[in-house]
């Protein structure tokens, strides 16, 4: 077996059955389970810390990510912040959560600004300005990963009913 892989010009030590390719599969592995991690990071529902709501149901979520539920309790106008479409975040927010998919709620919003009788949500370029903007606006909802959450916003908690 020596022979045959002097002669394509592949060492012994490249070859996965080597303990240095071995190692060298075993970082892969790690990285990918790391990259794997982040991309996983759980998506919470997140508000400014004047919003006098903590706790959503899902029909209410729906009502506001729909721009149908204009004012929280107190009056304050809802301002909802997304990402773009092709966000993976968006993406994962318009499956799981709104159990659409993306083009379905772009549609949605759409047809509230063609017709005249509403807005669409403010659309962001990334995750760091969703976070801004929901931290500094008063009565902000939006998404974001759990990793990016602190003190200046607040988590609002979804139950089924």
């Amino acid at each position: 077996m020596t022979m045959q892989l002097r002669k394509t010009g592949i060492s012994e030590s490249n070859t996965p059955y080597s303990p240095e390719g071995r190692l060298r599969l075993f970082r892969i592995l790690v990285l990918l389970l790391l990259l794997s991690v982040e991309t996983a990071s759980a998506l919470e529902i997140v508000s400014n810390p004047d919003v006098p709501v903590s706790r959503l149901s899902m029909r209410e979520l729906h009502a506001i990510f729909t721009m149908r539920l204009r004012a929280w309790p107190n009056g304050l106008p809802v301002k909802v912040f997304v990402l773009h479409d092709s966000s993976p975040m968006h993406i994962e927010f318009a499956k799981k959560v709104m159990d659409m998919f993306p083009y379905q709620l772009r549609r949605y919003w759409d047809k509230l600004v063609f017709s005249g009788t509403g807005q669409a949500p403010v659309e962001l370029d990334n995750e760091r300005q969703v976070y801004e903007h929901v931290a500094t606006t008063p009565g902000a909802i939006g998404y974001l990963p759990a990793t990016l959450i602190d003190s200046r916003i607040n988590i609002v908690k979804v139950s089924e009913q």
